[in-house]
């Protein structure tokens, strides 16, 4: 697959989210991306959601673009292979991306023997190498306890894991600044990336540890709205549900604008003696301002507010459900060069999306996802030279495996 990234090659070995989504993200840009896998599939390979013949959607919606090599690791002959195919000579070669703990044969410096100007990126939970996950890191930042219902006392989980994809993200990042690096002074390293890391730092540069230290508060519960600012959700009157938002004083104008309550809103200013072109002073009336919206929501049906908003372009969103968003959003389409229609073996034909930088030097692809062990031949031939007899051999002796036996 071609892209901004072509002849870059990356070993990944990995399970869930985070080092999963790096790889398919540097995929995605063109990186020749080489997912190793035990034979049978790892710990991810049957993840929900599955087909109704327990296919993973997900295993096939995280390794789009890469190549997939099944083999034993557990085997001193599958080590091997794998050891030759990350320390594999060549400038755009060397690069492993992994959440596997690398210890043993997998330890850097046991590979850095082999190439010693190898690029590692390990992401791990603590810091200080403990386990951690999405759940755990999240519970730890804050952010159940202002997330659910206004005056909630018990935390509330979200369910997207926005601390994996954000350290995926962070990752591909990471690898990409440390080849830069290589390329530069010849040097490579390991990269250490914690998923507590991840957040604890998101935590710190949105603001929140200096709230806490700087002014001695800490973000309350305030459920839907928007902190700092205004934005709040609102029935429709055919029982749809619509979020707006107005943080700019643009917004804010043509919000008001849209909704005719230029008149009530120059009434509420005046009798509680605020600027509603203050953020501050906005968020501080936001109960008043909601009346006034939500009176106006309330006697619009959806699409009506869609025909209104769009035409006066006020910054809002309908709340959707996953089937509502396949269904209705234009965005969740082939209409948006993002996505294809892909077909993807045991799963069926179904939307899949690409990158979502829209590079202008080089077409958008959106490949399918391989097969467990799909390339391992192709590998094993293109890659290390192993002969046919050689890579039967391996096959017998249960060390690789390809498609129709992974």
């Amino acid at each position: 697959m071609s892209g901004v990234l072509d002849g870059l090659r990356v070993i990944e070995g990995s399970a869930f989210v985070a080092a999963p989504t790096a790889g398919m993200t540097l995929a995605q840009m063109g990186a020749d991306v080489i997912r190793f896998d035990m034979i049978g599939g790892g710990i991810d390979y049957r993840r929900w959601p599955v087909t109704k013949d327990g296919n993973s959607i997900y295993w096939a919606g995280m390794n789009k673009g890469k190549r997939s090599l099944a083999v034993d690791f557990r085997k001193p002959e599958g080590q091997e292979l794998l050891s030759a195919l990350i320390t594999q000579p060549g400038e755009d070669r060397g690069i492993l991306l992994t959440n596997f703990p690398m210890r043993g044969w997998l330890a850097y410096e046991t590979l850095k023997a082999r190439r010693d100007d190898l690029i590692a990126l390990n992401i791990i939970g603590n810091p200080d190498g403990s386990v951690a996950v999405d759940y755990t890191v999240n519970a730890a930042v804050g952010f159940p306890f202002v997330t659910g219902p206004d005056a909630e006392t018990d935390p509330v989980n979200h369910v997207f894991p926005g601390w994996d994809v954000s350290t995926g993200y962070a990752a591909a990042t990471g690898l990409l600044g440390a080849e830069r690096h290589r390329r530069r002074t010849g040097e490579g390293q390991y990269v250490s990336l914690s998923l507590a890391d991840m957040a604890f730092a998101t935590v710190g540069n949105l603001g929140y540890i200096g709230e806490v230290q700087i002014n001695g508060e800490s973000r309350p519960n305030i459920g839907n709205d928007v902190y700092g600012s205004y934005g709040h959700d609102f029935p429709t009157s055919d029982g749809r549900r619509v979020m707006i938002i107005a943080v700019s004083v643009s917004q804010w104008k043509k919000l008001v604008e849209a909704t005719e309550t230029e008149e009530a809103m120059d009434a509420l200013e005046a009798e509680l003696e605020m600027n509603f072109t203050r953020e501050e002073h906005r968020f501080a009336a936001r109960d008043a301002i909601n009346v006034h919206i939500g009176a106006w929501c309330a006697a619009h049906s959806l699409d009506d507010i869609r025909n209104v908003f769009d035409a006066h372009n006020v910054c809002w969103g309908p709340y959707q459900t996953f089937q509502q968003m396949v269904a209705e959003d234009p965005r969740a389409s082939t209409e948006n060069p993002m996505f294809r229609e892909i077909d993807q073996p045991g799963i069926g034909r179904y939307l899949a999306p690409g990158t979502p930088n829209n590079f202008t030097a080089v077409p958008r692809n959106v490949p399918r996802a391989p097969v467990l062990g799909e390339h391992t031949d192709e590998i094993l031939t293109g890659e290390l030279g192993l002969s046919d007899g050689e890579i039967g051999k391996l096959h017998d002796a249960g060390v690789v495996a390809g498609p129709e036996d992974a």
